[in-house]
């Protein structure tokens, strides 16, 4: 069966996608509206929900997606407004400064409810409507790289990073046969409010463009690209995958281009 240009379209499509007030959320959201999908953003921050579904044209819901109460009712919300939604992109997340001899019970409960807790919110209460209606669908979660190598500093958010990686592959295997594909993109550096702001405090920037190959931080437009094609028809035999948006990153394996020359070299320059 040969493609055709209509297979990367969600015209009428209903689509999910949480933490979109900015950064990674916002790009996709926008992505997915440009290509005909009707959109909820859902939300934490009354303020940011409400400019970007402004801005978007899309259904904008208040909801922390760590509760579950008050998923069931965000989605409720969606279908009653917009109809059942077949795309579900589980973008909610966040991170701090946690070194290991110093992360607190508390704050280990914080990065895991944040970034995997309510992955499985999402994930469950919308795979259930679409088996419900016996409605095919695309999930897909923005994981990090941190998922897949060391992340001193960051244990709790790389350990619940990891566990996404490993959601994806078995909600796949269990959703397949209800025709409900689960992926996971994992980005790199991408220019977000939250990623300067980590900069900013931390240095983390200092010579990004010799340590990715592609030599540049990734943009929030990249990541929507990427998502869209997993929520389209482009990519229907595409399940259980991570696909990394990360300009290389995980390829290189420790090898960075060398200050000045470019070459590359095992290890820091």
């Amino acid at each position: 069966m040969a493609i055709i240009p209509s297979d990367i379209l969600l015209t009428d499509r209903v689509a999910v996608v949480t933490g979109a007030g900015t950064g990674i959320g916002r790009g996709i959201a926008e992505g997915l509206a440009a290509f005909g999908a009707k959109v909820a953003i859902w939300e934490r921050d009354d303020e940011s929900c409400s400019t970007a579904a402004g801005s978007i044209g899309a259904l904008g819901i208040t909801v922390d997606v760590r509760d579950s109460a008050a998923v069931d009712a965000a989605l409720a919300r969606t279908v009653a407004e917009l109809g059942v939604p077949s795309i579900l992109i589980n973008n909610a997340g966040g991170t701090f400064f946690s070194p290991l001899l110093e992360t607190t019970e508390n704050g280990w409960d914080t990065l895991y409810r944040t970034n995997l807790k309510q992955v499985l919110l999402c994930t469950q209460r919308v795979a259930r409507l679409l088996v419900e209606h016996h409605l095919p669908g695309s999930i897909t979660t923005i994981t990090s790289i941190e998922g897949t190598r060391a992340a001193p500093g960051y244990a709790a958010y790389a350990a619940a990073k990891a566990g996404v990686i490993n959601y994806t592959k078995t909600a796949a295997l269990e959703l397949a046969p209800h025709r409900i594909r689960v992926n996971a993109l994992a980005p790199d550096f991408t220019l977000t409010e939250g990623l300067e702001r980590l900069a900013d405090a931390g240095g983390m920037l200092v010579g990004k463009d010799d340590m990715i190959p592609l030599r540049r931080a990734g943009h929030v437009d990249e990541m929507a690209s990427a998502a869209v094609f997993l929520a389209s028809d482009m990519a229907c035999y595409i399940t259980g995958q991570t696909i990394g948006v990360d300009g290389g990153t995980a390829a290189a394996g420790g090898w960075y281009h060398r200050p000045g020359s470019g070459e590359y070299v095992l290890g820091p320059a």
